[in-house]
């Protein structure tokens, strides 16, 4: 297979202390009961050292079907927040069912003229897929604010709440390579190898979805990759389906390795009546393929998440258990007006 070059991804500028981060609701809604948890999560953003603000959509309580305002509306006030200078980073409340309402509304443009952080997992992976076709933006693979800051970040331990809060700081503030993220003893080798490559992926199936539309990563940007991906309920055989479709779309012939996040309550995995676990769904699948696969890496619903920003160049050795993000995610402060620097 001849490697095609890939445009450079677009960093953006650097999140300095004091700056802007706004939490928006950028799928579903908020519940009132959650309330609690959001102003958690304001709390530990402020903690970082950042000026926050809540979205004018980010009511308790409201609400239409299960999105947080109509899709036009959502796509309305996301552009302005693209567009206003004084914002420098976007952090997703949740995740939802709402995104591919208005995938066709995104003020691409803007994205380009002035590029900042988008954080959030779930149905906003499928974001981070879009922008980045479109404009190369790296996506903030990162925990959601409401049920991430204030609520998984809060139930684990100190110690933990301390690493991520230094982590997440690092990646939006830091200009040189994290480095290796820190591995922890669920990490487990489920085919050996070594592989450098840049990192796409997200939830399976927002990967899946994303590629029916006009919006679909073209295939040439899997070239070389490192895929990674998670999955929350749902049942083993959606998995098992969801990686055929990858499969005869040619990409697990494309990538150079795979990155699985901690599986969160899908049916089937592990059931008494079965011996099928996510690791043999995935080698079944893969078959022949031999590339490097880590499993059961911190991201996804279980939380709390490690970064994983899409876009950067990572080293992943899946025998010795280690993923190492090679480049920085934002760039520096100097070079704001060179776009993808």
């Amino acid at each position: 297979m001849t490697l095609t070059a890939l445009p450079q991804p677009l960093r953006p500028r650097a999140v300095r202390p004091g700056d802007l981060v706004v939490v928006a609701s950028l799928s579903g809604p908020l519940h009132a009961a959650y309330e609690p948890d959001l102003e958690q999560a304001v709390v530990v953003l402020e903690r970082m050292g950042f000026r926050v603000r809540r979205a004018p959509l980010l009511e308790g309580g409201r609400h239409r079907w299960w999105s947080a305002a109509r899709p036009a509306e959502i796509a309305e006030e996301l552009n302005a927040l693209l567009r206003d200078p004084e914002v420098r980073a976007i952090i997703a409340h949740d995740g939802g069912q709402t995104a591919l309402g208005y995938l066709d509304l995104i003020d691409f443009e803007a994205i380009t003229a002035d590029p900042k952080p988008i954080l959030g997992f779930s149905d906003i992976s499928l974001l981070h897929l879009v922008l980045y076709a479109r404009t190369g933006l790296v996506g903030f693979h990162t925990d959601l604010a409401t049920p991430g800051l204030g609520g998984h970040w809060q139930r684990a331990t100190a110690a933990r709440r301390a690493e991520l809060e230094k982590l997440y700081s690092t990646l939006l503030t830091g200009t040189e390579p994290i480095g290796a993220l820190p591995a922890t003893p669920t990490w487990e080798c489920w085919r050996a190898g070594r592989t450098e490559g840049r990192l796409i992926g997200g939830v399976i199936n927002r990967i899946v979805l994303n590629q029916a539309t006009p919006y679909a990563l073209p295939l040439e940007q899997f070239d070389g990759a490192v895929l990674f991906w998670e999955e929350a309920r749902g049942l083993a055989a959606y998995v098992w389906n969801y990686l055929q479709v990858l499969r005869h779309a040619g990409i697990l012939d494309r990538i150079s390795g795979m990155v699985v996040g901690i599986p969160d309550g899908i049916d089937g995995l592990d059931s008494p009546d079965a011996s099928r676990t996510l690791r043999e769904i995935v080698l079944d699948v893969l078959g022949d393929r031999d590339i490097p696969v880590l499993g059961n890496v911190e991201f996804g619903h279980a939380g709390p998440n490690l970064p994983m920003p899409v876009g950067i160049r990572v080293a992943l050795d899946a025998q010795q258990r280690t993923l190492s993000l090679l480049e920085p995610a934002v760039r520096p402060l100097a070079l704001t007006g060179q776009p993808g620097a």
